[in-house]
């Protein structure tokens, strides 16, 4: 069971398996996407088609869809980004229960977003845990948990691959544990746990009296989705993302241009100071930031909205 594109390296390995068989794939629906709002499908749906057979519940816990599956009397079954909830009644049909890839240190970002809330918290290292789904967020016992560095230039575009394919590599091992009665179960301690909840598009909106290298960690974070971005003009509904930036020395009253230099825009934060070297004005494509601010005509003491 999976949709987005950590499911990919993961039912791959599953199905170049010689000991194992796919009896089918459980992802999202298509969904309206573009501008146009076609109805396209979801990253491992697109990534079997004609292989395997798909089913697209709705709800995967319909009871239907749960009949369904049943009739296919799965052993096992594995779930690498989903993206539904599973109930009581899909946890309990498999003789050898449910694993689910998830890309960190569990019990540390349990939810939705472990990837970009990992990068936007600066933390140094992540990693790939493999647990047994209970009905509790993530919280199931662990069963393969491998270590990740995370560079500090890293975006969660750059983690999510790399974390993806290792994500298939562990799944593969604890599978043929499982088959060989060898797996080890380890309870998580509650009391270390993180939240990691799902994004919104208003996590981005860059506030300036934050520490600028949380402001770094978080356009690395939210990179390419929801994005951090500033309102420009000032007053207005458009929004101007900042793509790439670097942390630096400066000071002034947050959210102020500070920089006399027209080559670079650097903004005063709540601590320190932000040098933006790539933006995306609304509308239009990116470009060197030095170029938005030569449009903008912005000076020294204005302020970024």
């Amino acid at each position: 069971m999976g949709s987005g594109d950590l499911g990919c390296p993961a039912v791959e390995r599953l199905l170049a398996s010689p000991q194992d068989e796919v009896v089918a794939v459980v992802t999202q629906p298509d969904r309206p996407q573009g501008r146009k709002l076609q109805l396209a499908p979801c990253p491992v749906k697109a990534f079997v088609a004609g292989r395997v057979p798909v089913l697209t519940p709705e709800k995967c816990g319909a009871p239907d869809f749960v009949a369904q599956l049943a009739a296919l009397r799965p052993d096992l079954i594995a779930v690498a980004a989903y993206g539904q909830f599973l109930p009581r009644a899909l946890l309990d049909l498999p003789p050898h229960g449910v694993i689910n890839v998830h890309p960190s240190l569990l019990p540390k970002y349990r939810g939705a977003a472990p990837i970009q809330w990992a990068v936007a918290r600066g933390e140094m290292e992540t990693g790939v845990s493999i647990i047994y789904l209970i009905d509790k967020m993530d919280a199931g016992d662990i069963v393969a948990q491998e270590r990740v560095a995370l560079a500090p230039t890293a975006t969660a575009a750059d983690l999510a691959p790399q974390l993806a394919a290792l994500g298939a590599e562990l799944l593969a091992r604890v599978v043929g544990e499982i088959r060989a009665g060898t797996v080890r179960r380890t309870p998580q301690d509650d009391a270390l746990a993180t939240r990691a909840p799902l994004l919104r598009k208003t996590d981005g909106r860059l506030d300036w009296s934050l520490p600028a290298m949380e402001l770094y960690n978080r356009i690395r974070g939210f990179f390419p989705w929801p994005g951090c971005s500033f309102e420009w003009p000032r007053g207005s509904e458009k929004r101007v993302k900042v793509l790439k930036a670097v942390p630096t020395s400066g000071s002034g009253e947050a959210g102020t241009m500070i920089s006399n230099d027209p080559r670079h825009l650097i903004v005063a934060c709540g601590s320190g100071a932000l040098q933006l070297i790539e933006v995306q004005p609304e509308g239009k494509k990116p470009m060197p930031a030095a170029a938005f601010l030569n449009g903008a005509h912005l000076a020294p003491g204005e302020r970024l909205g």
